[in-house]
């Protein structure tokens, strides 16, 4: 016989290196943040985020393209160019 063993959840805690989650994370909520975006992809046009690093620009896209999907108008994509962006000039090594 086999027993299942059943873990406490792991509680919130600060995240400080990288993309929050807000089951996992203490944060401020993302989409208020820029209460903007949905009305620019509205109207077909487009914003970019620029803020220093750790500044939620990563988590407000997640939130933000997971929102526009369950919405049900859109299939939003987030993807990152952070890999390829090491390579510098080298195209054919970021293509790998």
């Amino acid at each position: 016989m086999v027993t299942k063993r059943v873990y406490p959840p792991i509680p919130k805690y600060f995240n400080t290196t990288g993309p929050c989650e807000e089951h996992q994370h203490y944060m401020v909520p993302p989409l208020p943040r820029v209460p903007e975006a949905p009305g620019i992809v509205a109207i077909g046009g487009y914003f970019v985020l620029h803020a220093p690093r750790q500044s939620g620009k990563t988590t407000f896209l997640r939130a933000f393209a997971r929102s526009l999907t369950a919405g049900g108008d859109y299939a939003a994509v987030y993807m990152s160019c952070e890999a390829a962006e090491a390579k510098g000039d080298d195209e054919l090594g970021a293509q790998r």
